[in-house]
């Protein structure tokens, strides 16, 4: 006998759920008309020979209540045993994540169920990292451990200010005074010493930290290939349920 393994379960879990889902959606919309389970059958009869004569008048029921509910019992039974053949076997789904390289496992005996949630977790957190910012490489950083941030070594620059001077055109003589006209010109009133700061990550720690994940990322999905890899016996839930709702 051909044992199903609980990836094929996996595989059709999720067409069992919508058909049975739709078929359930027009079963409702069935069971809410009530105009679908009357009917009626009406044979006229004249009181005297030369009576008028009417034809019979029919309207047949469309829809028997007990089927339509034993069907759709039968019906979310397959469902079910589906849903029960998945949920047993994540019982025993089971397996070590192993880091490629090593022989010791990182994790041990993790359930499928977790590495599942690990998995989606752990391709948040790359998301996460990617868009962390790193430092410019154009400058040369120093990590203030006191103030747990990195610092760039202090550079100069000269704080110039607008100022006005007058410069002689033509100097004085006994018949004519000085011509003079007013310039204006940078002059240098201070210095700004300027130390960049920065919480930003360094490129190689950002890159080595990506590539951490990737590789915990790689073997959390053999880990789960290999869990879903568990045998998935059959168990017919739905078949009792189905046994205690409408066998009389």
């Amino acid at each position: 006998m051909t044992k199903t393994k609980l990836h094929q379960i996996l595989a059709i879990e999720k067409s069992v759920k919508t058909r049975v889902s739709r078929q359930f959606t027009e079963a409702t919309k069935i069971v809410s008309r009530p105009d679908l389970f009357n009917g009626f059958s009406k044979d006229y009869s004249a009181k005297d020979e030369d009576g008028d004569i009417y034809p019979p008048e029919r309207k047949r029921v469309q829809t028997n209540a007990a089927d339509l509910l034993r069907d759709t019992g039968k019906m979310l039974g397959e469902l079910f045993n589906v849903t029960a053949q998945k949920d047993y076997a994540n019982c025993y789904a089971r397996a070590d994540v192993v880091l490629e390289g090593q022989t010791e496992p990182l994790l041990k005996d993790v359930p499928v169920t977790f590495l599942l949630f690990l998995e989606k977790q752990l391709t948040e957190l790359h998301s996460f990292a990617n868009r962390a910012p790193v430092l410019d490489p154009a400058e040369e950083w120093h990590f203030d451990t006191h103030a747990n941030i990195f610092k760039t070594p202090a550079t100069q620059t000269t704080k110039t200010k607008k100022v006005q001077k007058p410069i002689v055109l033509h100097p004085p003589t006994k018949e004519h005074p000085a011509q003079t006209q007013l310039i204006t010109e940078d002059a240098i009133v201070g210095h700004w010493k300027t130390v960049k700061q920065s919480g930003a990550l360094p490129a190689p720690l950002k890159t080595a930290l990506l590539e951490k994940i990737e590789t915990l990322t790689k073997a959390v999905k053999f880990a789960r290939e290999a869990a879903n890899a568990v045998e998935a016996p059959k168990h017919e839930l739905g078949r009792a349920v189905h046994g205690f709702l409408f066998d009389n």
